[in-house]
């Protein structure tokens, strides 16, 4: 009897039905293929085991640093500096077959890395970046609160002058590898100014404790953190010197939500692979389900989103590179992509069958992963809104925060205003 196959040898790539490659300069081909031979090989046989167990693989991150993506277009300090195509084709090669592992490294090297890079002090980039680029160091970063989501720049935490440093108080929330990074960018309120600024936390630091968050349905092997700061002293060189408000954030954010836009379309490809081959393997009422006709309108609807997705994704890593990209563009790409990749998801599970819902076949575990992309580097709702305030010049988001937290009363009109201008860039 003909079985279908199932996570022990991926499909064969066919996605790429308008030819899409022939966008890409040979180097980001060349990128692309060693990044996919080496997920094939070495995460598609056993990512579902950890997936399914919620473990971090920790034994393919020497094999994973060996790629040399760690650091993405940072130049120098040991980082490749690639160009945004080449860092994105890496991205959808890692999430095709596996989310969480696409995460880790937009986390460690698009938040952690990149921050430090071009918002941290020349001792700090010499000091971390090398060791980062290598996986030596992990790193994480501490934006979103319990409290504070989409209005991240509401945030509570704080971070007092004292001699020779800084204390830090508060709590965040749903931190991608902080249970066990070794760096943590943490952003908290500067209590002298009232501003947001950044720090780096180390591993161990007296006054910081970290919980796993437990029973999650999406992104299982990213080890998401609760993390409480309680009187947590870090020296004065721990603080990023280009941070001055909560603005510079975005600095961050533009390229990382560029990444963030084109894991849908990996884990889109990776569906649409995996359900190709499999209509070709399976027989109902003795023929293969790949002739029925609902299964080819299905898998023609997938591929047409695809196409769509990576085009739009492929347009916005352009006009980055042009200098040309607005935050309404990202959102609204990233919005987009997340929304029919959650339809292509869907049409998969519906494709598989009974076996869509097993985790050894791809589907579900894609299906369940995407939902939490959905949410994180904004919201669907917020990308939207953002989107359509480039469209209509009316923001349907707040135009100021209320003062809130412990320092709140130090802060005046003028900085509210800031703050609500920089969440609408």
């Amino acid at each position: 009897m003909i079985q279908a196959t199932t996570m022990a040898a991926f499909p064969p790539a066919v996605h790429d039905l308008l030819a899409l490659e022939g966008l890409l300069s040979p180097e980001e081909r060349q990128l692309r293929d060693k990044v996919r031979s080496y997920m094939e090989a070495n995460v598609a046989p056993v990512i579902a085991d950890y997936w399914e167990r919620a473990e971090f693989p920790h034994p393919l991150v020497p094999g994973f640093a060996a790629l040399g993506l760690a650091g993405g277009a940072i130049k120098g300090y040991g980082c490749p500096g690639l160009s945004i195509l080449s860092n994105a084709m890496a991205v959808v090669e890692i999430a095709r077959v596996d989310a969480s592992m696409s995460t880790f490294l937009l986390v460690h090297s698009y938040l952690a890395m990149l921050t430090i890079g071009l918002l941290g002090s020349e001792e700090q980039k010499q000091e971390l970046l090398p060791r980062m680029a290598k996986f030596e160091l992990v790193g994480c970063w501490a934006l979103t609160e319990p409290s504070n989501g989409s209005d991240a720049s509401a945030l509570t935490a704080t971070a007092t002058k004292v001699p020779g440093g800084w204390m830090i108080n508060g709590y965040k929330r749903w931190i991608g590898n902080g249970t066990w990074a070794d760096v943590t960018v943490v952003w908290a309120r500067n209590n002298q100014d009232g501003q947001v600024n950044a720090f780096i936390v180390r591993k161990g630091n007296p006054g910081l404790r970290t919980a796993k968050i437990e029973n999650k349905i999406a992104l299982r092997c990213v080890q998401n953190a609760d993390m409480t700061f309680s009187q947590c002293f870090v020296p004065d060189s721990a603080r990023l010197p280009e941070v001055t408000s909560f603005a510079d954030t975005n600095k961050v954010l533009a390229i990382s939500r560029i990444m963030v836009a084109w894991q849908p379309v990996g884990l889109s490809v990776g569906v649409y692979d995996m359900c190709c081959r499999y209509v070709t393997e399976r027989k109902q009422f003795n023929t293969q389900l790949g002739s029925f006709q609902l299964v080819q309108e299905k898998l023609a609807r997938m591929g047409g989103h695809i196409q769509g997705m990576w085009l739009a994704c492929w347009r916005l890593s352009k006009l980055y590179e042009e200098g040309r990209m607005s935050h309404e563009q990202a959102s609204l790409v990233k919005a987009w992509t997340s929304a029919r990749g959650r339809e292509v998801m869907a049409l998969g599970r519906e494709l598989l069958g009974g076996n869509g819902i097993l985790g050894h076949f791809l589907v579900a575990k894609s299906f369940s992963d995407l939902e939490a992309i959905y949410t994180y580097e904004g919201t669907y709702e917020v990308n939207v809104l953002v989107a359509g305030r480039r469209i209509t010049g009316v923001s349907a988001i707040r135009a100021a925060s209320p003062p809130k937290g412990p320092q709140a009363g130090k802060k005046g009109a003028k900085q509210q205003q800031q703050e609500a201008e920089a969440e609408r860039k």
